[in-house]
C-alpha cells in the first residue's frame, strides 16, 4: 500500500507528459453514462475527414473510441480472454497489444504491461501515443491509437515489473485476432 501511495504522490514526476493536442472538458464516463461530446475523431491525423465512424462502429465502440468514454468495469468481452494472439484497434485494425503482455490487474479492464512494438522504453515503433488527460482533478495519461487517434484507455504507473506500467484499455476499443 505504501508503495502505491508513493507512486501516486510522484505521479507527475513518473514520466514526462507528452505534448500534443489536448481536448479539455472531454468526459471520461464511468458506467456507460452518456454526456454531450464533440466528436474528437471526426478527422484523422492528417486533417482529412475520417470514415463515418457511427456507421462502422457499434454505439459503445463509438462512445469509447471517438467520444473518449469508458465501458463499465468488468463488462468488456476481452477482459478474461486468455487466448494467444494480438489485440488490434477496433477502428483501423492497427496491432496494439500482444497477449504475451496481458495480465490480470483486478481493475475490471484488460491490462497490459507494454504496447506491441515497444523496445525497452522506446515506443516509436508502437501504434500508440500517450497524451495528457486533464478531464479529471488528477492528470492522467491517455492512450490513443497512433493511426486513427481512437481513445483506447489510460496508462498508470502501478503495473508489475519489469515496466511498472499498467495500460488499462477498454475492450470496446479492441478486436482480438488469435495466433
Amino acid at each position: 500500500m505504501a508503495r502505491l501511495l508513493l507512486r501516486g504522490l510522484s505521479w507527475l514526476a513518473w514520466k514526462e507528459l507528452p505534448s500534443g493536442p489536448v481536448h479539455r472538458g472531454a468526459c471520461v464516463g464511468v458506467g456507460g453514462g452518456r454526456a454531450s461530446h464533440k466528436d474528437v475523431g471526426s478527422f484523422n491525423k492528417n486533417g482529412e475527414p475520417a470514415a463515418d465512424w457511427k456507421k462502422k462502429l457499434t454505439p459503445e465502440q463509438y462512445y469509447v473510441t471517438r467520444e473518449k468514454g469508458t465501458e463499465p468495469p468488468f463488462s468488456g468481452a476481452l477482459l478474461n480472454n486468455t487466448e494467444r494472439g494480438m489485440y488490434h484497434c477496433v477502428c483501423c485494425d492497427s496491432p496494439l497489444f500482444s497477449s504475451e503482455k496481458k495480465f490480470c490487474s483486478g481493475t475490471g479492464w484488460p491490462s497490459f504491461t507494454e504496447a506491441h512494438g515497444t523496445s525497452g522504453s522506446d515506443e516509436s515503433e508502437a501504434n500508440i501515443l500517450r497524451r495528457p488527460d486533464y478531464s479529471r482533478q488528477k492528470t492522467r495519461v491517455e492512450v490513443v491509437c497512433k493511426q486513427c487517434e481512437a481513445h483506447l484507455g489510460h496508462v498508470f504507473p502501478d503495473g508489475p515489473e519489469p515496466t511498472g506500467e499498467r495500460f488499462c484499455i477498454n475492450s470496446a476499443a479492441l478486436t482480438f485476432k488469435p495466433s
